[in-house]
C-alpha cells in the first residue's frame, strides 16, 4: 500500500517533479502550494491533467508555509480525507542573489521565515499525527551550499539553508524514538529544470548593490554562468525527485542523500560531520539515536 504524502512548495521545480514521480510510484500525494485558486490555478490544472493521464492519486492542497493556520488546515484536510499521514516533504524555499550587505535585515528574516520557520509550521501541524501513529518519515530538501563550495552573492539563501539543515539534524534524533524517520536530500546547483535562479529575489538596498557592482561588475551573471558550465550536460533536476521517491520507498530510509552532478564537495564534508556527530552521540550514551 502506498504512503500518504504532503510535499510543500510543489507548484514547480523539485516539488512538482517529486509529486508526479511519487504518484507514479503508487503513493497518494498532496501537492502543497499557495493560492490554488489564484496565481497557481494553472499549476493545479496541470497536476489534475497529469493525474488523470497517468491514473495517479494526486491532489493539490492550499498550503502557505508562511501561515500556521494554513499549515494546520492543509494537514487537517489530508488526514480527514485519507485517515492518516505518512510522509512530509519539506521542499518550499526561496532564493535571493546579490551582495550580502545590500539585503536589509527584514529581507534576511523573510528568507529565514520561508526556508526555516516554514518547515517548523508544517512540522507543528503534521508531527502530532506521525508521533501518534508511531511511524512516519520527514524528508527535507536541503542544499549542498550548507557545506559545499559556495560562490559569493548568495549569502542569505545559504545561511537559511544551513539553518534548515541544523534543524533537520536535531529533529532526526528527537523523532527516532517515536518511530519517525528523517532523510535530508542534498541537491547541488541545478541551473536547469527549476526556477530558483529565474525567480530569485534581489537586494532592497539598490544603492549599496550598485556600489558593489563597481568592483564586482556582472558578478551575479558570472556566477550563474559558471555554475551552468560546471553542471554536466546530463544533469537532470528529476534526479532529486527520484532520490525522494527512493528514500520514501526504502525499508530503512537513508539519513542523507546527495544529488550533486557538479560535485561541489558537500558530500565529503557532510560525511565527516555526520560521522563526528554519530561518535558524539555514542559518547554521551545515546547510541540508539545513531
Amino acid at each position: 500500500m502506498g504512503e500518504v504524502i504532503v510535499v510543500t512548495g510543489a507548484s514547480s521545480g523539485f516539488g512538482a517533479l517529486a509529486v508526479r514521480r511519487l504518484g507514479l510510484a503508487g503513493h497518494t500525494v498532496y501537492a502543497g502550494m499557495r493560492e490554488t485558486t489564484g496565481r497557481n490555478a494553472p499549476a493545479v490544472a496541470e497536476l489534475a491533467a497529469y493525474a488523470s493521464e497517468h491514473a495517479a492519486d494526486l491532489h493539490a492542497v492550499d498550503l502557505d508555509v508562511l501561515s500556521q493556520g494554513s499549515a494546520d488546515a492543509a494537514i487537517a484536510l489530508v488526514v480527514a480525507e485519507q485517515g492518516r499521514l505518512d510522509v512530509v516533504v519539506h521542499n518550499a524555499g526561496h532564493m535571493v542573489t546579490g551582495p550580502a550587505e545590500a539585503f536589509t535585515p527584514e529581507q534576511y528574516a523573510q528568507l529565514y521565515d520561508t526556508n526555516v520557520l516554514g518547515t517548523q509550521r508544517v512540522n507543528r501541524a503534521a508531527l502530532p499525527h506521525l508521533r501518534g501513529q508511531r511511524s512516519g518519515h520527514v524528508v527535507w530538501v536541503g542544499s549542498s551550499s550548507t557545506r559545499g563550495g559556495t560562490p559569493p552573492y548568495l549569502a542569505p539563501y545559504f545561511a537559511a539553508k544551513a539553518a534548515m539543515d541544523a534543524v533537520a539534524v536535531s529533529y532526526r534524533a528527537e523523532l527516532l524514538r517515536f518511530g519517525v524517520e528523517t532523510t535530508i536530500v542534498v541537491p547541488g546547483a541545478f541551473t536547469r529544470g527549476t526556477n530558483h535562479f529565474a525567480h530569485s529575489g534581489t537586494p532592497a538596498d539598490t544603492a549599496t548593490a550598485e556600489a558593489y557592482e563597481e568592483h564586482y561588475p556582472g558578478l551575479v551573471d558570472q556566477v550563474g554562468a559558471r555554475l551552468a558550465e560546471l553542471e554536466p550536460a546530463w544533469a537532470d533536476a528529476g534526479a532529486v525527485a527520484d532520490a525522494i521517491v527512493t528514500a520514501v520507498g526504502a525499508e530503512k530510509p537513508p539519513f542523507r542523500v546527495h544529488v550533486d552532478p557538479s560535485q561541489d564537495g558537500a558530500e565529503v564534508v557532510n560525511a565527516v560531520a555526520d560521522r563526528v556527530r554519530a561518535e558524539f552521540l555514542r559518547r554521551v550514551g545515546l547510541t540508539d539515536l545513531v
